[in-house]
C-alpha cells in the first residue's frame, strides 16, 4: 500500500523496569470523580460519571528520573494542573463487570490533565464539547507505566502535585467517587475497550494556574513520579 504522505510514529509509553513499551490506542478521561474537585468545580454528589477523550498524540512521555517540558499553549490565559492516576488497559473488552475490570488492566501511570480553563468555561456556558480546553497538543504529560503486580495499592495510593514545590494536590486515589472497577464497567458499557487504552481516571481538589517556567512535581504512591516544566 501507497500512503500519501509518510505514516506518523506510533505513540507508546514506556514500561518501567523493562524494555518493552506500550503502545497507545485511545485516552479516556473521567470528569469530576473526587468529591471535593466536584465541589470546587460547582458541583456536588455522585453523579453518573462522564468521559471525555484526548489524541494519543497529546501525550508528553517523560522518562523516569527526567523532567519534561510542554509549551504555554496558545489562546488561553489560565492553563490548569490536574495530577491523575491513569489506568492502562491490557485486555480489551466490552460490558465488562466491576469485579473482573482487574483482569483486563495491565499497568498504572501518574499523568496530567492540563487545562485550559478559560477556555473550557466558555464551552461550557455555550453548551459546546469541551476539547478546545482539554484536547490541545501537549496537555496529557504521562510517565512510564509500571505492571498492575508491580505496582501499589492503587485504590488507596496517596497522590500529589507540587508547583515549584508548593503543595497544590494532596488526597489518596480511596477517594475517587467512582472507583477504578466502576470505571472500567461503566465505560466499557459504551465502548469496546481494547489493548492500549489509556484512562485517566479524575483529579482531586486544588488545582490551579500555572505559567511559563513553572514546575509541576506529581506523585502517585506505588505507582511513580512525573515531573514537568512549563516553557
Amino acid at each position: 500500500m501507497k500512503y500519501a504522505f509518510p505514516l506518523l510514529p506510533p505513540v507508546s509509553v514506556p514500561v518501567a523496569g523493562t524494555d518493552l513499551s506500550f503502545p497507545v490506542h485511545r485516552i479516556y478521561c473521567v470528569g469530576r470523580n473526587y468529591a471535593e474537585h466536584a465541589k470546587e468545580m460547582g458541583f456536588t454528589g455522585r453523579e453518573p460519571p462522564f468521559f471525555f477523550m484526548k489524541p494519543a498524540d497529546a501525550l508528553v512521555v517523560v522518562g523516569a528520573g527526567c523532567v519534561g517540558e510542554i509549551p504555554y499553549p496558545p489562546g488561553t490565559r489560565s492553563l490548569h494542573h490536574e495530577i491523575e492516576l491513569v489506568i492502562a488497559i491490557g485486555q480489551g473488552g466490552h460490558d465488562i463487570a466491576a469485579a473482573d475490570a482487574m483482569r483486563h488492566v495491565y499497568g498504572y501511570a501518574v499523568g496530567l490533565d492540563m487545562t485550559r480553563r478559560d477556555l473550557q468555561n466558555e464551552a461550557k456556558k455555550l453548551g459546546r464539547p469541551w476539547e478546545i480546553g482539554k484536547s490541545h497538543d501537549a496537555s496529557a504529560p504521562i510517565g512510564p507505566i509500571i505492571p498492575r503486580e508491580q505496582a501499589g495499592d492503587a485504590t488507596d495510593a496517596a497522590i500529589s502535585l507540587s508547583v515549584n514545590d508548593e503543595t497544590r494536590q494532596s488526597s489518596s486515589t480511596s477517594q475517587l467517587i467512582w472507583s477504578i472497577g466502576e470505571i472500567v464497567e461503566h465505560l466499557s458499557r459504551y465502548w469496546t475497550l481494547l489493548p492500549g487504552d489509556l484512562i485517566f481516571t479524575g483529579t482531586p481538589e486544588g488545582v490551579g494556574e500555572v505559567r511559563s517556567g513553572d514546575l509541576m512535581r506529581g506523585r502517585v504512591e506505588g505507582v511513580g513520579a512525573l515531573d514537568v516544566r512549563i516553557v
